[in-house]
């Protein structure tokens, strides 16, 4: 097979067919129910809810709508748990775990509801899930986890010989029915629309500055426009409104994704994931070019956010990882890479935003199931504004920090503590005329850090490497062209524009002394 090339940053599978344009900003001051700052899956799904309540709504972002980790997502619709059944079980009990299981089975039906009755043509589709351990492994693993599963009743799964792969023999596996896939852009559209039919309003290229809570809330634009609301939910995937206790308790990691063309006999059309660590995941796309092809994508590799740069190695260990299995892989066409936002105990962050108003709202933690825990969010958030009451709220309180998860937060903040050590190692190149053209990287200027980027035409872009967020200072990702901030996850564009919390703000031009 023809090697790919990683050196550019890919696009997502999902772009060429449900890219939405950006709205309009913000420019005049008004007056709303909700307002919704971020227009992913959890800030749309949350809209579409208190919007079809009969709630005035305004949704405001950045970009556009699904612009931002959404559409980095591969989709899986699936109510099996990155951190496993068993794990949240020791963790949180049982009662918990089957309340989470029971939650995400939930978001693929409300998904499949929504898209049927508001006819979004999505390619939503009931798919089986396999979970299969690495070559040489223990199963035990899938013992203990079906064992976990069952006991949750609110999951069907059974043991099998293999994953009906045809030319790669898996060996035993966990058979999960009843799983989704959907096209989260085409799905977004559906949903603007719908809001749109009830009078929300979209604001796009409105950066929000500020949020402040009480009755009335206020949310300030960067142009200066005032949003008064009743309610105000922050769906930015990172909370930008919470300074730090939101932050010690998940932390970020990039993860890969490669997609090629694959003839559709090939593989049969399912869910599939393995219990290595970083796991992999793999499914199917129609490809829009041949009824006779399906996009293959294949996604893991995951790691600290700002903590490794080799992305081109991560994509080509994915592509040789894919090559082993499916032979008939044609040459990969898409690669991409994005961020999840790992929670201590692996369940996300749904509800009050601690420590502030009662009508502040947040969503968050998603924990690499961001399309059915965004969902949940928008099913909650919508129930807690409505006034109703929610089986779930205990199982995603924000405010939680389980001690049976001291050993994750002690090692994850441990963690972000090292990362501040590097104010003393020396910059990544000891002079600016070693940078080569598309390229950044930190620079030693005195007792201080300097972010550089060189364009393509050789100019120089120099900024502050403090991130604004706790003052970590940024590594260069040359994937993705963004500075990274390893401590809590924000992120930059070359010319230093954030890109995604917790950070709000750019990072700050460089000045001497």
């Amino acid at each position: 097979m023809k090697r790919h090339s990683f050196a550019t940053r890919g696009e997502s599978v999902w772009v060429d067919a449900g890219r939405i344009a950006t709205k309009p900003a913000l420019k005049s001051d008004l007056e709303t129910d909700v307002c919704v700052v971020g227009a992913g899956i959890a800030g749309m799904s949350t809209a579409y809810k208190v919007a079809k309540a009969g709630l005035r709504v305004v949704v405001l972002d950045d970009g556009r709508i699904g612009g931002g980790q959404t559409e980095c997502t591969t989709a899986h619709l699936s109510n099996m748990l990155d951190r496993r059944y068993v794990q949240i079980e020791a963790w949180r009990g049982a009662e918990i775990a089957a309340l989470a299981a029971g939650s995400h089975t939930a978001a693929i039906q409300e998904i499949e509801t929504i898209a049927a009755q508001e006819q979004i043509d999505c390619d939503f589709r009931r798919v089986n899930g396999y979970l299969f351990a690495p070559p040489g492994e223990s199963t035990d693993v899938l013992d203990r986890e079906l064992a976990a599963i069952l006991r949750t009743g609110a999951i069907a799964a059974t043991p099998q010989d293999r994953v009906p792969w045809p030319d790669f023999n898996t060996g035993p596996c966990l058979l999960i029915p009843q799983q989704g896939q959907f096209h989260p852009l085409k799905y977004l559209k559906g949903l603007a629309a719908a809001i749109k039919k009830t009078g929300g309003k979209f604001y796009g290229k409105s950066h929000v500055t500020k949020i402040k809570g009480g009755s009335p809330a206020f949310i300030t634009t960067e142009q200066g426009a005032v949003v008064t609301a009743k309610h105000v939910v922050v769906a930015t995937n990172s909370p930008v409104n919470d300074w730090v206790t939101i932050h010690t308790k998940q932390a970020p990691y990039m993860t890969y994704v490669v997609g090629g063309r694959i003839p559709k006999q090939a593989v049969p059309e399912a869910l599939y994931w393995d219990t290595a660590d970083p796991y992999h995941y793999v499914r199917l796309q129609d490809d829009p070019g041949s009824p006779d092809h399906a996009i293959l994508i294949v996604g893991g590799e995951d790691h600290k956010t700002g903590q490794a740069d080799d992305g081109e190695e991560r994509f080509m260990r994915l592509q040789e990882w894919a090559e082993e299995r499916f032979p008939s892989l044609e040459a990969i066409s898409y690669h991409w890479s994005g961020q999840v936002m790992e929670s201590i105990d692996g369940l996300g962050f749904i509800g009050h935003n601690p420590l502030d108003e009662d009508n502040v709202y947040i969503a968050t933690g998603d924990s690499g199931l961001g399309m059915t825990h965004g969902t949940i969010a928008g099913i909650m958030i919508s129930d807690m504004i409505l006034g109703h009451s929610n089986v779930w709220r205990d199982v995603y309180d924000p405010a939680r920090t389980p001690i049976s998860t001291a050993t994750e937060f002690l090692k994850e903040n441990l963690n972000v503590a090292l990362q501040y050590a590097k104010w003393l190692i020396p910059g990544e190149v000891p002079h600016i005329e070693e940078l080569p053209p598309g390229h950044g990287a930190v620079v030693q200027r005195g007792l201080s850090k300097c972010a550089v980027y060189r364009d393509a035409q050789g100019q120089l872009t120099e900024l502050s490497a403090v991130c604004p967020h706790l003052q970590c200072a940024v590594a260069w990702n040359p994937a993705e062209s963004t500075w990274d901030c390893p401590c809590h996850g924000s992120r930059f564009d070359p010319q230093g524009k954030v890109l995604n919390g917790p950070a709000n703000q750019d990072l700050a031009p460089w000045k001497e002394g």
